[in-house]
């Protein structure tokens, strides 16, 4: 089945957003703002104490996005907000040098200041400081919620200047970076199955008022089936800016949402910036938008991690947090010749080596040649 003018009603669109969200359906939320789901930190955390609690939090968070509002906000995320003021300050220091070295390309909606790739930049320029970012558990335990394990991680910073202006109603990768006409040659159902392949979501480094201009939803949006072929047309777009929501975030908070949602930056009618570390977080078996090197963000990271597992500050959650950000999770493509599945179904995954490795307290070297002979085995 393809999609055809026929199938595309604003009247279908609106009664889907004629609905509420109800708290009494999401017990471990604490409440519900203007339809999207207000989450505590310390509420996510203690259902993180046994395997049936975590289960049972991540089949809601999974119903919130997928049947729900298709938002969530989790407050007081980051309890030390100096890990904010610092990843914050180093973020300015690379868009600076991005500047000063003729890189920086601002951004694809304006003239905002946008650090391509964070996720490896931020590693590099401070791994320790990357580890603090990414070790927590309210992040990843969204993500798997969402994708499952061997998640990709990426991340790009914005940083929307005063009077920056709104962006206009859109969806997200993969198919809300196409055209209209290339969405057209996908069937529905591959339409509606690439919103199960991303996870959208962000950190607020600095308070976010509304003046600000924090994005704005249109929440059930992300149920409308032929959304991909519809959100640019000129009735659905106004009837987005009349419906939207918004909500100020405070420092340290994070948010979450469908790709599929109906959404879009506000305008920051502020004198200050706003400042968000953005998160595109991908399948396994999905392809992400960025291309990074996670053998660098390893030889970056695993110094710093293993002299916190050494020091026995960071506990086993944690570092399988920071491992899912760092290193690639997914054991294919490979050459299945020279990179059998001895043993399993799958070869070793970087993630796999890099936690070896940590186990056994390897030096940096020992994992590098041992990252190079993985990396040489599944060339064709």
């Amino acid at each position: 089945m393809f999609y055809s003018d026929a199938d595309i009603k604003l009247d279908d669109l609106i009664a889907l957003c004629d609905q509420s969200t109800d708290l009494a359906d999401y017990p471990h939320a604490s409440d519900v703002q203007k339809d999207i789901l207000i989450y505590q930190n310390a509420a996510i955390e203690a259902a993180l104490d046994g395997a049936d609690k975590e289960q049972a939090l991540k089949a809601e968070l999974c119903r919130a996005l997928k049947d729900g509002p298709g938002v969530i906000v989790i407050k007081g995320a980051f309890a030390d907000l100096s890990v904010m003021d610092d990843s914050t300050a180093a973020f300015h220091a690379i868009i600076e040098q991005e500047k000063a070295a003729g890189s920086g390309q601002g951004d694809h909606f304006g003239n905002n200041e946008r650090i391509w790739n964070s996720l490896q930049k931020a590693c590099l320029h401070d791994p320790a400081l990357f580890i603090e970012c990414y070790k927590t558990s309210a992040m990843a335990v969204v993500c798997e919620a969402w994708l499952g394990p061997n998640y990709q991680m990426t991340a790009q910073v914005n940083n929307v200047k005063p009077k920056g202006k709104a962006q206009s109603s859109h969806r997200d990768y993969h198919l809300g970076f196409q055209s209209q006409t290339t969405v057209a040659q996908y069937p529905a159902h591959m339409q509606i199955a690439s919103q199960y392949l991303t996870l959208q979501g962000g950190v607020a480094q600095i308070d976010m008022p509304l003046v600000t201009g924090p994005t704005l939803f249109l929440p059930f949006t992300q149920a409308y089936e032929p959304g991909y072929m519809a959100y640019s047309r000129p009735e659905f777009r106004a009837y987005f800016d009349e419906h939207y929501v918004q909500l100020p975030l405070e420092k340290g908070d994070l948010i979450f949402f469908s790709p599929a949602l109906f959404h879009g930056a506000g305008t920051n009618q502020s004198e200050n910036d706003r400042l968000v570390n953005l998160f595109q977080v991908s399948s396994a078996f999905g392809r992400a938008m960025e291309t990074v090197n996670r053998t660098a963000m390893i030889e970056a990271a695993y110094p710093a991690l293993l002299e916190r597992v050494q020091a026995g500050d960071i506990s086993e959650r944690e570092v399988h947090n920071v491992i899912a950000c760092v290193a690639e999770g997914y054991s294919f493509p490979t050459n299945l010749d020279s990179d059998p599945p001895i043993g399993g179904n799958a070869p070793e995954t970087q993630a796999q080596l890099m936690k070896r490795a940590l186990d056994n307290e390897w030096a940096l070297a020992e994992l590098m040649d041992a990252l190079k002979t993985q990396a040489n085995r599944k060339v064709a």
